[in-house]
């Protein structure tokens, strides 16, 4: 076998293990979208006054900055699970996320009175917000682990927190569409938090999950 023959012949045995990946991945994302809805229609469904909400500014702004952030990490876990794969331009979509929030932020700190900054940041229900979007995200971070495991990443730790991302990312989105906080200091805050507790939780269990 002549040496191009040889090389040609490595890099078709190479693209075959990432595209079977990647159509796995693809599946499993699609899976944990599905378990996160037939979780939260029945047990919280759209808030009572979904119709009003989607044509305000502040609800439209929470729901592009957790969708943005849940296609980054989706595009994150689907480079994750490649040995050498460059993450850097889904980290880019992750970045306009955190960049939408800051603007939303920062306009709200500009037009409302600093009286009612606290109230805003505290919202009626902080503390069901941090146990329904890690509550919601149990499943898809199982199935975003368990498509990791037919990969090959190359950092345990980090994947393990790309597929907490993931996973919190899509609970978010669902969760966005039930809270009735669409103050970006309350997303900040506790979105925040909430997310940055299963993104633990995953790089925790992708260190022990996903070594090779």
């Amino acid at each position: 076998m002549k040496t191009d023959d040889l090389v040609r012949a490595l890099a078709a045995d190479a693209k075959q293990p990432r595209a079977a990946f990647d159509r796995f991945a693809l599946l499993a994302l699609a899976g944990c979208v599905a378990v996160t809805a037939v979780y939260f229609f029945p047990l919280l469904g759209l808030r009572p006054d979904f119709a009003g909400a989607v044509a305000t500014p502040r609800f439209l702004l929470k729901l592009a900055v957790v969708t943005l952030l849940a296609v980054a990490a989706a595009g994150l876990l689907l480079r994750a699970g490649r040995p050498g794969a460059q993450l850097s331009p889904w980290l880019w979509v992750a970045a306009a996320a955190l960049a939408t929030l800051v603007i939303g932020v920062a306009t709200e700190l500009s037009v409302a009175p600093p009286s009612a900054w606290l109230a805003n940041l505290r919202g009626s229900n902080w503390l069901f917000c941090l146990t329904v979007i890690p509550a919601l995200a149990l499943a898809p971070l199982a199935i975003a682990l368990g498509a990791l495991r037919y990969g090959a990443p190359t950092s345990p730790k980090l994947a393990g927190a790309i597929a907490g991302l993931a996973a919190s990312g899509i609970a978010a989105v669902f969760y966005a569409l039930n809270c009735d906080n669409d103050s970006p200091l309350f997303v900040a805050t506790w979105y925040s938090l909430a997310i940055g507790f299963v993104v633990l939780a995953g790089s925790f269990a992708g260190s022990r999950l996903l070594r090779w």
